[in-house]
């Protein structure tokens, strides 16, 4: 949860989230009503025997104003404690006894005491694991609670057999084997990191401090807490003896310090080397941590490298393999809504300011949402949770991956709410009223903490499930599926209860009994294959061991990992979906100790056991080596050009902007400049980083050249450019256009720069360049008019400071020694231009001018020969938040295409021509400066809403807060009602209607046809398109590059492109090729890639990123045909 505030009005801290209330309720379970034939089917306490209930009350001394995780909840375990084959349940409880329920079979179930109930602590996690290697499942349950309160020890329950009732009894034992933290812990997870054969444990902690005492600033991260903490414990038992735990953390790497807010831990080996790393989930400001095995007893903390952002508040997380790559993903839950009412009631952004902060106190980027951590296979992930459809699932706790349909894809569950929403923001908004609050106690006579714990709204809600479409698409199918119901949702678990062979669900509700959904996916005529590991004696579970299932169509991976979600542990046996397939081809088994078992054509619909003892040695096989990829990186320059981009925050002059406009680039612009014949390049810079010009030397490297006027370019942000002849005299000249949007910096700023180019030297002169100003996109030559001479198009992108005003665009007709300004009023107000080209789309000989912008049509203008407009032409459907474009013959019919660069769908907005996003710009205060709203359609929700948050709105426009003084009133609130229809006159309105990167097919006569780029093409936004034959079969290839750091917080951050490598097919088809084996993996933000031919007679690719080095790529031989 986010940062709290703290309340001194009343004698206690109120440690929670900076959040609200008087929000309307939602429809309670007592209102819901179970859809037609689901695949799960709700089993009651009547029906089942389980009667448990995580009953919590608020008490004088103790409630959620004095204890931050009141409302956490607990988790539920399922393993066979009997050894009867049937799986039994464990539920922990926080304020009574843990219960125990026998599995009877037939879905009856008879709890029993057995000696596991606990000391009556605060109960929170429970592990299910052989700790003895005995042959029975023992218990571990965690503990946590009041700080001050007694009984936090964690209890281990040593299972001793079954009596003559078969009934399993259990024998606490946590001080004897060193397993009696005090740590406030969350939960614990399992696993033989240093691969001596038996169980070690992670022990996931939760500070007990309130984070606003601690100094986020200062160096807690190194210093360990032995409360707080987290820790890792070492099994150091002798052979046959009884096992001893041994605190290793300190000498292993494992931070342990008071800031460590653990909530989830995800088990996986994430870089294919058979150890097993771990993902670790903290809330509030303190980052998430990965750690790496080293193999040598240690691991290393590799987030902030391997994972370009994280959830804030990050809650539970599992590890599975979601694309079935073979690679381990990583999925952990926040609190995003997907509804308005909840995202403007009771949801709170960071500012860009106190976002850059935390970054700098490197507590890394971290964003509002559940994340979805893709890996490439070598544990570097790509975050696509918007993309996925799986980003907002509210206040969210227990995260499983399993396949609830068994069609073979690894589906998502989310447990879901919290019992009083803390979060409320008109509740934080009473509560920081302190007078308000003071005359509150007063009136009372007396203060009464129920008083304040009542305001507190209680709206359970939907847990989400999510079924896997393929292509990392999910679809949140919880109503359909049988798991709708509104509840307050915590840990949770999955098992084959019934021994059909698909994966039940229980899932342990606070106040409320516990869910318990049996799955008919095998009824419903589903094939499986169930996976019941004999693991050597030290592991009888077989933990850390891998299965891989190969069938016709694809390769399923499942890790043996119990411990999962958040607080539980799931069943022992590891199920394969395998759709209607009936005749898998090989199940495979690696063990921990890196031995493997096969079984060829295992059956289906029955139980496969693989016994270690059976199984063989093998190798693992390396990764793939560098001359298996398309590019290499090429050692190309004397000196490495480097972009700088100063800080400017655009967010604090225009508040409801979505992303910052004053770093544009940078850009390459390339030509011959001295005349050898080569092809040289500039590396536009940004304000006080000069444009850096290289020229070719004879072997294909570039050396720097000084420029005395080039350094002169200094203050400008230089956004574009091009090299051509302008003057008629043989040489290129150079036209650099400026950008930014550094209000204060005056029109001076923004002049169109002219560059002589004479005897190989660019000269300023300022008296040759067009009359045109303006925050510029980009400058397009060509020759027009057809008269042998160069013309331009130049780009407007916005007007500085006041975003959605149409900047100018010009058209320049070159008259002998002159640039005349011929532009026509439909170029001239085109829109917020981004990026153009000339292209003969209706093959009449002559060029024709297509221009792509923020809430812009794809628009065509067909030309004249006297460069006078014959029409416009917008593509149907195709207006956008477009970056780029290019164009080039991509099917070999002698027809330009085009290929388009927009914003993409992995991010919270979504338009379609039925739900276009919309922007409004007007002087909406009358304060001679223009203000813009942008309208969505949140996930949730069938209407449009204003995008911005109730606080940013009423920064910009201070006017509407008498119209929604409380939260409650701005979630309700709609364009239409924040502004009377005088008001709303003489606006300004733009659409968006398509967010796809997209081919434009050229069928002739101004025809074309729109197709999306392959999915992985939509997960950045696409900032350049460099085109250019990649693999030597003729056939034009697709390079795209892009992200988009500067974004707002509300939106996120755009970072999950390494660089998108398309493929001709031929046939308008692509093929995808992985950044690991194209050879360019580039995190970054890329603004421009431009193929150069070198003078031996190669190609480079130059890859330009905003803030960062130049890279270059040359094509491996061995790989081109």
């Amino acid at each position: 949860m986010p940062i709290l505030r703290s309340w001194s009005i009343v004698p206690l801290v109120l440690a929670v989230s900076a959040i609200g209330l008087y929000t309307g309720c939602r429809p309670s379970s007592d209102a819901y009503t179970s859809p037609e034939a689901p695949l799960f089917s709700t089993l009651t306490a009547r029906e089942t025997g389980i009667d448990f209930i995580n009953e919590v009350t608020d008490g004088e001394g103790y409630n959620v104003l004095s204890y931050r995780n009141f409302y956490n909840g607990a988790g539920v375990a399922i393993a066979d404690l009997n050894g009867d084959g049937m799986n039994d349940l464990y539920f922990t409880a926080n304020q009574g006894p843990n219960r125990l329920y026998l599995n009877r079979g037939d879905w009856k179930f008879e709890e029993v005491e057995g000696g596991a109930a606990g000391a009556m602590s605060w109960s929170t996690g429970v592990s299910a694991v052989d700790v003895n290697a005995d042959g029975r499942i023992d218990l571990y349950v965690c503990n946590s609670g009041d700080p001050a309160g007694q009984h936090r020890s964690n209890e281990l329950f040593i299972n001793q057999g079954n009596d003559d009732r078969g009934i399993p009894i259990f024998r606490e034992a946590a001080v004897e084997y060193g397993l009696d933290d005090q740590g406030f812990s969350t939960h614990a997870a399992w696993f033989d990191y240093d691969k001596d054969g038996d169980l070690d444990v992670y022990l996931l902690n939760n500070s007990y401090l309130n984070p606003q005492v601690i100094d986020p600033s200062g160096d807690n991260r190194s210093r360990r807490d032995p409360e707080g903490g987290d820790k890792l414990f070492r099994n150091d038992s002798a052979p046959g003896g009884q096992p001893h735990f041994t605190d290793v953390s300190e000498e292993a790497g494992i931070y342990g310090s008071r800031i460590g807010f653990g909530l989830g831990s995800g088990l996986g080996d994430f870089n294919g080397d058979n150890w097993t790393d771990l993902y670790i989930s903290n809330d509030f400001w303190e980052r998430d941590y990965l750690y790496i095995n080293q193999r040598d007893g240690t691991f290393r903390e590799e987030l902030i490298d391997r994972i370009d952002h994280v959830s804030i508040s990050s809650m539970g997380s599992d590890v599975g393999d979601l694309d079935n790559d073979g690679d381990m993903d990583i999925f952990s839950t926040d609190m995003l809504a997907a509804d308005n009412q909840r995202l403007k009631a009771s949801t709170v952004f960071d500012t860009y300011t106190s976002a850059g902060i935390r970054y700098e106190a490197n507590y890394h980027h971290q964003i509002l949402q559940n994340c979805l951590q893709v890996n490439d296979g070598t544990a570097n992930f790509s975050e696509v949770a918007h993309f996925a459809g799986v980003s907002a699932t509210d206040w969210s706790w227990g995260a499983l991956i399993f396949d609830m349909d068994l069609d073979g894809r690894k589906d998502i569950f989310v447990a879901n709410g919290i019992y009083r929403d803390i979060m409320d923001l008109d509740f934080s908004d009473f509560i920081d009223d302190k007078d308000r609050v003071k005359q509150m106690v007063i009136d009372k006579g007396r203060y009464d903490w129920r008083d304040f714990v009542n305001l507190m709204p209680h709206n359970d809600q939907p847990n989400y499930a999510f079924l896997n479409r393929g292509d990392l698409r999910f679809e949140n199918r919880s109503y359909e599926l049988g798991l709708g119901e509104p509840s307050f949702s915590n840990g949770a678990a999955y098992g084959d209860l019934d021994g059909d062979g698909d994966l039940d669900l229980i899932v342990n509700n606070l106040n409320q009994p516990p869910l318990v959904y049996r799955n008919g996916a095998r009824e419903a005529g589903q094939h499986s294959l169930v996976v019941r590991l004999q693991g050597p004696s030290t592991n009888p579970l077989g933990i850390g061991a891998t299965a891989r299932l190969i069938t016709a169509n694809q390769t399923q991976v499942l890790e043996q990992y119990p411990t999962r979600g958040f607080l539980s542990t799931v069943g022992p046996e590891l199920i394969f979906g395998v759709g209607a397939d009936e005749n898998p081809t090989q199940l495979e088994v690696r063990w921990p100790d890196g031995r493997v078992s096969r079984v060829d054509h295992p059956t289906v619909d029955g139980v496969t056991v693989v016994d270690h003892a059976g199984s063989i040695d093998a190798e693992i096989v390396p990764p793939a080596v560098e001359d298996q990829t398309l590019f290499v990186a090429a050692d190309a320059f004397d000196v490495p050009p480097t972009h700088e981009e100063p800080f400017f925050n655009d967010f604090d002059h225009e508040r409801l902007l979505l992303r910052k406009l004053s770093d544009p680039g940078p850009k390459i612009v390339k030509g011959d400049v001295n005349g050898d014949g080569r092809e040289d390049f500039l590396l536009l810079g940004s304000a006080n980083d000069p444009d850096k010009l290289y020229f070719q030397e004879a072997d294909g490297s570039f050396r720097r050249v000084a420029n005395a006027s080039l350094e002169q370019s200094a203050p400008f942000e230089s956004s574009c450019g091009a090299f051509f002849d302008a003057d008629g005299d043989g040489d290129v000249d150079l036209l650099v256009g400026n950008g930014g949007n550094e209000l204060a910096r005056g029109f001076d700023a923004y002049v169109v720069r002219y560059y002589e180019n004479l005897d190989g030297t660019l000269v300023y002169n300022p008296v040759m360049a067009p009359q045109a100003g303006g925050e510029i996109s980009c400058i397009v030559p060509e020759d027009i008019d057809l008269d042998g001479d160069i013309d331009l198009f130049i780009g407007g992108r916005a007007v500085p400071g006041n975003y959605g005003l149409v900047p100018q665009s010009f058209l320049f007709i070159r008259e002998g020694s002159q640039w005349v300004n011929s532009t026509p009023r439909d170029i001239a107000t085109a829109g917020m231009v981004t990026d153009a080209v000339w292209s003969d789309l209706n093959s009449d000989g002559r060029p024709d001018l297509i221009m792509v912008g923020d809430w812009m049509p794809v628009t065509v203008a067909f030309m004249l020969n006297d460069a006078k407009i014959s029409s416009i032409f917008e593509v149907p459907n195709s207006s956008g938040w477009y970056n780029a474009i290019a164009a080039a013959d991509l099917d070999g019919d002698g027809l330009e295409d085009l290929v388009v660069g927009n914003w993409g769908l992995n991010s919270k907005f979504r338009a379609s021509a039925e739900r276009p996003l919309r922007l409004l710009t007007k002087d909406f205060d009358q304060n001679d400066k223009s203000e813009f709203i942008i309208e969505w359609y949140p996930p949730a929700d069938a209407r449009r809403y204003p995008f911005a948050q109730k606080k940013q709105l009423h920064e910009q426009l201070p006017g509407l807060r008498k119209k929604t003084l409380k939260y409650e009133d701005y979630a309700r609130a709609t364009y239409e009602t924040l502004f009377t229809e005088e008001e709303r006159q003489g606006v300004i309105e733009r659409g968006a209607q398509q967010l796809q990167s997209c081919v434009i097919w050229n069928k002739g006569e101004g025809k074309v046809i729109t197709e999306p780029l392959p999915w992985q093409a939509q997960l950045n936004p696409q900032f350049t398109i460099a085109i250019g034959d990649v693999n030597g079969d003729d056939r034009p290839d697709l390079w795209l590059g892009g992200n988009i750091y500067g974004l707002s917080p509300q939106v996120g951050r755009a970072d999950a492109g390494r660089g998108t490598l398309l493929l001709n097919a031929g046939d308008r088809q692509w093929e995808y090729v992985e950044p690991t084996r194209a050879g360019i993996n580039l995190q970054g933000q890329v603004r421009d890639a431009q193929w150069l031919d070198l003078a031996n007679g190669g190609q480079t690719l130059l890859i330009a990123r905003n803030d960062a080095e130049l890279k270059a790529f040359r094509i491996n031989k061995q790989t081109s045909r």
